[in-house]
């Protein structure tokens, strides 16, 4: 009888738990049992094990042989045990020796050839070895750098088993063939892709980034892109078709800050088990950008699927930008279910076969037309749709949801003018990117020591009574929600609002002019924003020039 185990790992979402999988060899008819909750791709599993072993070169075991995945209760999916299955059986059968793998970590998927596959969710599986206390990793070559983006941990990336066989009975490696032949697609990275997808779904491709200054006129857009991006406050842009929704939305993601290394290993998990991430590219390092149609279903925005859940737009969009256009076209059912991660930074779907819990700490930019035809309110527009039309419309858009929406702006058609001056002292993303990095930088050391970076994490309560506020500059504020103008919610995000004002403009605290603009930008009333007064036109002389003082005898009532 023999007896060897190793260990693997499950993943439930982006979170791992370790799988002691053991093998077991008695006297008997010689049979092949898989035990521990093992779904229809694992259980495929005994034949492609049984082949890559023969193909190897070892000799597989002719008795009876139990393989078990511990512990029994959770739920094993994929075929990333392969890998563990093929020691463990090679250990019970002493071809290897079982005390060298006891210690050991082994994800990969095996052909019939015995090479190693790649599989996705390579990085949260090592992050929960390391955390259980594993140092040595086995996974395949193709990923082994995502792996190594995981410290104290020593990562081996084999090409084959035949190459681990050789490196655990420490035999001489062979080598194995490197590259594909020549005009065709490695064949090893089609198991890193959900079909379907696109391998870069949701990630900025290329250093080229759409720049700001190609957006004409737009002022109050402009702004309310440069106060979303420094505070992470949800944007709603609303306007006639063509005038610049979508083009303002894509520049968002160049003007928030790069991620933090803390925020690259999330995303780069993330991605990594929906099977977006680029070839070559183990780190995410810039924010994501995700923008599903309109018509895109519950489970492909908020997560979930058949069997166990996987994630949906609003995890791949974690840390950076989810923009949803012509949002007034998604389903109300859709929309609303934006609530509760828009609240929580994260989301949790409940299925039959598990329960996952996935991030979802995303910057929600919504862009609609004002009516079916789109030109309500347009000058010259034409608009020939029913008002109880234009009110359906509109009330797709539920009170909830746009109560968690802090600016909310109409963009107006471009004007001729402002398309002949296109250019001409309109500021780049660069240079906007540099006063968001500044007002971050302002904000995470004001909140150094808690749990919040930007202004739109930090609760009503702390800001109201930790970081005040210039002495009445709430008045106006406090007056709207007196009038019904303004929820309590409402009243918490104009306050943040009005911090990221004040962090881009470099000041301790807000004023009464940053609790106007926070209004304005939510309401879309002017608010009497005080204006400094013009400066004197200075004469050549070096003189100013002043208005005449007229003659009391000259002016007539």
């Amino acid at each position: 009888m023999g007896f060897a185990r190793t260990c693997s790992v499950a993943l439930v979402g982006v979170e791992g738990v370790v799988v002691e999988v053991q093998a077991d060899l008695e006297p008997g008819v010689a049979a092949f049992t898989l035990v521990g909750l093992p779904d229809k791709s694992l259980v495929e599993a005994k034949d492609r094990v049984r082949a890559a072993v023969v193909n190897s070169g070892a000799e597989w075991p002719q008795k009876k042989l139990t393989v078990g995945l511990s512990p029994a209760s959770v739920p094993k999916s994929g075929s990333g045990f392969d890998l563990a299955v093929a020691c463990a059986v090679l250990g019970a059968a002493e071809r290897l020796d079982p005390r060298e793998l006891t210690d050991l970590m082994m994800i990969g998927e095996l052909g019939l050839d015995g090479r190693v596959r790649p599989v996705r969710g390579v990085l949260p599986a090592v992050l929960a070895a390391a955390e259980a206390g594993y140092r040595t990793v086995v996974v395949p070559e193709c990923t082994a750098a995502e792996a190594s983006l995981v410290p104290g941990v020593t990562v081996l990336g084999v090409r084959s088993l035949r190459q681990l066989i050789a490196l655990l009975a420490d035999e001489p490696v062979p080598d194995e063939e490197e590259t594909p032949r020549a005009g065709r697609p490695d064949p090893l990275l089609a198991g890193l892709a959900v079909p379907g997808t696109g391998l870069a779904a949701g990630l900025p491709t290329g250093d080229h980034l759409p720049d700001l200054a190609d957006v004409a006129g737009q002022h109050t857009a402009r702004r309310a892109l440069e106060i979303a991006a420094a505070g992470r406050h949800h944007l709603f842009l609303k306007g006639p078709p063509g005038a610049g929704k979508t083009m303002l939305a894509e520049r968002l993601p160049g003007l928030l800050p790069p991620l933090t290394p803390k925020e690259s290993l999330e995303v780069t998990a993330v991605h990594s088990v929906a099977g977006t991430l680029p070839p070559g590219q183990p780190l995410v390092e810039r924010p994501p950008y995700c923008a599903p149609h309109h018509s895109a279903t519950m489970a492909s925005l908020v997560g979930g699927g058949t069997g166990l859940p996987r994630p949906g737009a609003v995890s791949l969009a974690h840390r950076g930008v989810l923009f949803l256009d012509e949002a007034a076209e998604c389903s109300a059912r859709v929309l609303d279910a934006l609530r509760q991660p828009l609240e929580a930074g994260h989301v949790v779907v409940a299925r039959a076969a598990a329960m996952m819990r996935m991030p979802a700490r995303f910057l929600l930019a919504l862009a609609a037309n004002p009516c079916p035809c789109g030109r309500h309110g347009t000058p010259g527009g034409g608009c020939e749709c029913r008002p109880s039309s234009v009110r359906s419309y509109r009330a797709r858009l539920s009170g909830p949801l746009m109560d968690r929406v802090d600016l909310r702006v109409t963009v107006e058609p471009v004007a001729r003018s402002a398309l002949a001056t296109l250019g001409a002292g309109t500021e780049s993303t660069a240079t906007v990117a540099d006063r968001v990095r500044e007002a971050r930088t302002r904000a995470a050391a004001r909140y150094a020591g808690t749990p919040w970076t930007t202004n739109s994490e930090v609760p009503g309560h702390e800001l109201r009574t930790r970081w005040h506020a210039q002495p009445g500059a709430l008045a106006q504020a406090e007056r709207d929600l007196e009038c019904g103008l303004l929820t309590a919610r409402g009243l918490d995000r104009v306050l943040r609002v009005a911090w990221t004002a004040a962090d881009l403009a470099g000041r301790d605290r807000p004023t009464a002019e940053d609790v106007a603009t926070a209004l304005e930008l939510r309401t879309g009333v002017q608010r009497g924003i005080p204006t400094p007064p013009a400066r004197r036109r200075p004469r050549p002389d070096g003189k100013h020039l002043r208005r005449p003082t007229p003659d009391p005898a000259q002016v007539t009532s």
